[in-house]
């Protein structure tokens, strides 16, 4: 009987044989092995390890901006002031003396916009006009004219004064106004004890305020100057100027201060000052020329065209412009334009406007 191979020996061999005659083949087949083996013992060890936990990436979060508080502006001065309701409250505009014995007044220094004109015998007189400040000292108050009407119209203000020429008064009395005239409301005014008729009448916000509330004149609505921030010329060249309105007693001189971006106000070769605040010095000033006559109403007023237009010069930030005002009726705002007829914006804060005489007035500047 013949002797059986073993088959796990028989498998041997045919395995060999084939390596001997197949050598790449069999390399490849073992390095396949070699590879799943690896993989394999790499699987199983990963498998057998704690596992981890990886935390979620936190959500990005988008900064919003901080909202931004909305910021008011004074129509009268086109300085910032505190909230909406400050930019609608009364307008109240005081006439205010201003020969010599009336010096230094009270209140003019926080005054929006004044007003600078002849009234009688070539003294001049103030229309002060006020919105968001409140000096608690006013005066030497005196009366109005026509043509100061003419200028405070546009701002719906009332208008304080101490009587004033027949046509004025007739003006003002036509139910058109606000009337807060002195004759008729005497106890919101007071006459001073060291200063003599007729150059002590004063009176405050305090008072002034309680009267406007107790007529309802509590808001304004009125188009103002367009305004911007200030910045001082790098080269100024209008640092000295001087306003000719009448005679020297009367016309202004002001000195540029570039670091306040401001003008020192002077007069009759002495400081301007506001008696409580000192020295008076406007963010802007304007000088624009006017036709002036006389005419006859309760004896021979002064007279000023407030309507149509004229030359103007606007100081500001140390340099001159040179403008035409125009204003078409009583109630129009005065405007100031350039020469292709486009507004001039003005420097925020006070703005005082000489009205100087054609023929006789003049402005120079250096």
């Amino acid at each position: 009987m013949k002797e059986q191979k073993a088959p796990n020996k028989h498998r041997f061999q045919t395995i060999t044989l084939w390596k001997r005659r197949h050598p790449r083949r069999f390399l490849a087949a073992a390095f396949a092995g070699v590879l799943i083996l690896v993989f394999a013992t790499i699987g199983i060890v990963y498998a057998l390890q704690p596992q981890q936990k990886v935390a979620p990436s936190p959500a990005k979060t988008i900064k919003k901006p901080t909202p931004q508080a909305p910021k008011f502006y004074s129509p009268l001065t086109g300085r910032e002031v505190k909230d909406s309701a400050a930019t609608t409250q009364a307008v109240t505009a005081i006439m205010i003396e201003n020969s010599p014995d009336a010096r230094p007044q009270s209140g003019l220094k926080q005054a929006g916009v004044v007003y600078e004109a002849i009234a009688e015998g070539g003294i001049t007189r103030f229309l002060a006009i006020y919105q968001e400040a409140k000096p608690q000292l006013i005066g030497p108050v005196r009366s109005v004219r026509m043509y100061y009407i003419d200028w405070a119209a546009p701002y719906n203000a009332s208008i304080a004064h101490i009587g004033g020429s027949a046509a004025a008064l007739a003006e003002v009395r036509n139910g058109n106004y606000r009337d807060i005239d002195q004759f008729f409301n005497a106890s919101y005014y007071w006459r001073a004890s060291d200063r003599y008729a007729p150059h002590n009448v004063y009176t405050s916000f305090e008072k002034l305020d309680a009267l406007n509330g107790s007529k309802s004149y509590t808001t304004s609505s009125f188009t103002g100057f367009p305004r911007v921030d200030g910045k001082p010329a790098t080269t100024p060249t209008a640092t000295s100027i001087d306003i000719a309105i009448s005679s020297p007693l009367y016309n202004p001189h002001y000195d540029y201060d570039a670091a306040s971006n401001t003008y020192l106000r002077s007069i009759a070769g002495a400081p301007s000052n506001d008696r409580e605040e000192g020295r008076l010095a406007p963010n802007v000033v304007i000088a624009m020329k006017v036709d002036m006559n006389k005419i006859f109403e309760d004896g021979w007023r002064e007279n000023i065209t407030t309507s149509g237009t004229g030359a103007a010069t606007i100081f500001q930030n140390g340099t001159a412009i040179e403008a035409t005002w125009r204003k078409n009726s009583r109630t129009e705002q005065l405007a100031f334009v350039d020469a292709g007829g486009n507004p001039i914006a003005l420097n925020r804060g006070q703005t005082w406007i000489a009205a100087v005489p054609n023929g006789s007035g003049s402005v120079v500047w250096k």
